[in-house]
């Protein structure tokens, strides 16, 4: 396999074998480039050069960037610190109501359920959770929890768990038949799988910066639909939430029009401007590429693994995979697997009793090899 990017677009890659971008990703060197002159500048310039002009439109890059990469319209999508941020502004928006339902899954990361969660806890609405079946969650399930008193389904593209990703297309029109909202958290999707809304139109869409998107910690972007942001007033508000921020007046607020009307206060913009920098990367390199590039890994991990006799808990259909691989030896506890790999410098994670691998575009069929062959060794020496 050919790789897909340049030693110096991650040059810490090749000095361990990192397959957990699941948990954190290395960030893109210009992302951490653009955060770092940003820092600076303010540290010994205070707002000389971040002036209000500078504050006011410092989010716009990242708007076409992100928008770009889910064909979207940048006058829809928002910057916030953090995809739970965003979510639990969306959530009181919403905000479902005692008669009214909210769908996802047992399995999911549970910031994706949190934010309704606490709004149930104030309206009375009713949290459903399609339940797993041998570490799967099979669609017909979440489906069968909507009904005409579902307010929203928010799920996870892909679980962190399982890497198991679900059918868009499949879900929107489920949720639509009862019109219901479909809410997507893409923080393990994002830059890895192609996504578009205008070919499946979902309602929201919120991503993390720090894991397939190559970020860092401290910025997220969120894509919400024009009908949607017409009518919904933002749960979390503040100085940038009115249309005119600088016109600075106690006594009214009037939204911007579109996702800016959920951008509220200031924040690590260092961080946005990174994120930025890393979407403006992946999008010159491709999603479409980085997913195939990444099957690879995953295919040719998955092939070495089987023949260790693992037993793959992810799931191994095109239809319902990710680049994420979970598995397990059965004589062999996962923990002290990870904790052997770790002591040779290679990086994966411990989800639900399984170990979690999970290669992105800075990875190469070497990494692999390492990976395969420290097993190996460990299963000789246990």
């Amino acid at each position: 396999m050919k790789p897909i990017i340049s030693e110096k677009d991650f040059p810490t890659a090749n000095k361990f074998v990192y397959l957990n971008t699941a948990n954190v990703a290395l960030t893109f060197s210009g992302a951490e480039q653009g955060l770092k002159d940003w820092v600076s500048d303010v540290a010994q310039n205070g707002s000389n050069n971040f002036d209000e002009h500078a504050e006011e439109n410092v989010f716009n890059d990242l708007h076409k960037a992100a928008a770009r990469m889910i064909n979207a319209a940048e006058e829809n999508i928002a910057a916030g610190s953090s995809a739970t941020e965003l979510l639990c502004s969306l959530a009181w928006a919403v905000y479902p109501g005692k008669e009214q339902n909210v769908v996802s899954t047992e399995i999911v990361f549970p910031s994706t359920v949190y934010p309704w969660q606490r709004v149930a806890n104030d309206s009375g609405c009713e949290i459903r959770l399609a339940k797993e079946k041998n570490n799967f969650i099979h669609l017909d399930d979440i489906i069968a929890l909507i009904d005409r008193h579902t307010a929203v389904v928010c799920i996870s593209h892909v679980e962190y768990g399982n890497g198991q990703s679900f059918d868009l297309e499949r879900l929107t029109e489920a949720a639509h038949k009862y019109n219901a909202l479909l809410v997507v958290d893409a923080t393990q999707s994002a830059g890895a799988i192609p996504i578009d809304v205008q070919k499946c139109p979902v309602d929201a869409l919120i991503s993390g910066a720090y894991k397939w998107l190559c970020g860092s910690f401290g910025a997220a972007f969120m894509y919400i639909a024009p009908h949607l942001s017409e009518k919904l007033e933002p749960g979390l508000v503040g100085f940038r939430s009115h249309n005119h921020m600088w016109d600075l007046d106690a006594s009214r607020i009037a939204y911007p029009l579109g996702g800016q009307k959920f951008e509220f206060s200031t924040m690590a913009f260092g961080c946005a401007i990174g994120l930025t920098r890393s979407i403006e990367f992946l999008n010159k390199v491709g999603v479409e590429n980085i997913l195939q590039y990444n099957r690879q890994l995953a295919d040719t991990l998955i092939a070495g693994l089987c023949s260790r006799d693992a037993v793959i808990t992810s799931p191994l259909n095109d239809r319902d995979r990710s680049s994420i691989v979970t598995a397990y030896f059965k004589n062999v506890d996962s923990k002290l697997i990870i904790k052997r790999l770790k002591e040779a410098s290679v990086f994966v994670s411990n989800r639900a009793g399984s170990i979690r691998f999970s290669p992105h575009l800075y990875n190469t069929c070497e990494d692999i090899d390492i990976v395969l062959r420290e097993i190996d060794s460990i299963m000789t020496n246990q």
